[in-house]
């Protein structure tokens, strides 16, 4: 069965940095977009970040544009999201996600096929 399995969330300090990872088993990774997706307490989950099969594609919320940046890796069947600058706007449960859909579709939760199991993500002030 397919399996998405998030890491690397923590707490961090406002401005700190972390690395989120999503590794997938049991599906054919470089078929899918991957998405990175994020829940706050009391909120919707929100789109953060896509990117294409390729990795040529990426496309971003304007709330993390030029603070967060998704990477893959399809010989390690991993996506990933670097991000920078983080603050306390930011702490969520972050989620992974794949899909089949165009670039334009991206923020789109419903066309995400697996989801991970999320992981947290702390800024402190």
């Amino acid at each position: 069965q397919v399996q998405l399995v998030a890491s690397g969330g923590g707490l961090v300090q406002a401005g700190g940095s972390l690395r989120l990872s999503c590794a997938a088993a049991g599906v054919t990774f470089r078929w899918y977009t991957m998405g990175w997706f994020r829940q706050a307490p009391g909120k919707e989950r929100e789109f953060v970040a896509a990117i294409n099969w390729s990795g040529s594609n990426t496309d971003y919320a304007d709330s993390v544009k030029g603070r967060l940046t998704i990477s893959r890796d399809n010989a390690k069947n991993t996506v990933y999201l670097q991000m920078n600058s983080l603050e306390p706007e930011d702490t969520a449960v972050y989620y992974c996600a794949a899909g089949q859909m165009g670039m334009g579709a991206t923020m789109r939760r419903e066309l995400y096929a697996y989801w991970g199991q999320g992981t947290q993500v702390t800024v402190s002030s």
